[in-house]
């Protein structure tokens, strides 16, 4: 099941970057895997899946002692990430997916042991059960960032509104795309901003036509019948 649900995303991710004339090859999947053990993640993993997200320290760690073997898989932190926790789990991943506070950036710049590619996660929505910083804050906020050598701003991300119609979610990927190319123009060292990571199982098909490059897809992959 889960090779057949793969097989059908890859083919909508093709499908999608067909629409818009973008290259699937720029396409990034992430597959989130923190509704299924680590069985069902090394089955991705024997099916050519290299980049696996956990929205939890804990389970992350789990998941990468399992997996120990596969030296090639890249791990993705997606999650909201407590300030006490960084030093448990910032040398185990090689991509951030929520930055949002300047201090959450000294804590990664003191514990970390190499540099760690960030997104820069923005509430572009609104919604105040939504983690991240508003689009008003993030060039300020991307300015304190200067000197922290070991956060390496790569791109921005956001999630939409799991209710909203496909004109509302357009509206906020679209936001995001032109966020990310306002702060890709100035040519910032520690913060090139090249990447986006927007759209999950529902939406990432949308996320891809207004420009995403990394989708964040759980659901999706491992959905029965």
């Amino acid at each position: 099941m889960i090779a057949e649900n793969l097989h059908r995303i890859q083919q909508e991710i093709q499908e999608s970057c067909a629409l818009v004339s973008r290259n699937p090859q720029d396409i990034t999947m992430v597959a989130v895997t923190k509704s299924v053990d680590s069985t069902d993640a090394n089955e991705l993993v024997e099916l050519g899946v290299r980049n696996l997200a956990e929205n939890r320290v804990d389970k992350l760690l789990e998941k990468k002692q399992h997996l120990s073997q596969k030296q090639h898989i890249k791990w993705h932190l997606i999650g909201n990430l407590q300030r006490r926790k960084v030093k448990l789990i910032i040398n185990e991943i090689d991509f951030f997916h929520a930055l949002d506070s300047l201090r959450l950036a000294q804590e990664i710049q003191k514990r970390a042991e190499h540099q760690i590619d960030c997104f820069i996660e923005v509430n572009v929505s609104g919604e105040e059960s939504k983690h991240g910083i508003s689009p008003e804050e993030l060039f300020s906020f991307i300015k304190d960032l200067e000197g922290l050598d070991k956060v390496h701003v790569i791109g921005l991300m956001t999630m939409a509104p799991y209710d909203a119609n496909e004109s509302e979610v357009r509206a906020v990927f679209s936001k995001l795309r032109q966020l990310q190319e306002s702060v890709r123009e100035l040519h910032l060292q520690y913060a090139p901003c090249t990447e986006l990571s927007m759209g999950m199982s529902q939406d990432f098909k949308t996320a891809i036509e207004e420009g995403a490059t990394f989708v964040r897809i759980g659901t999706a992959l491992f959905k029965k019948g």
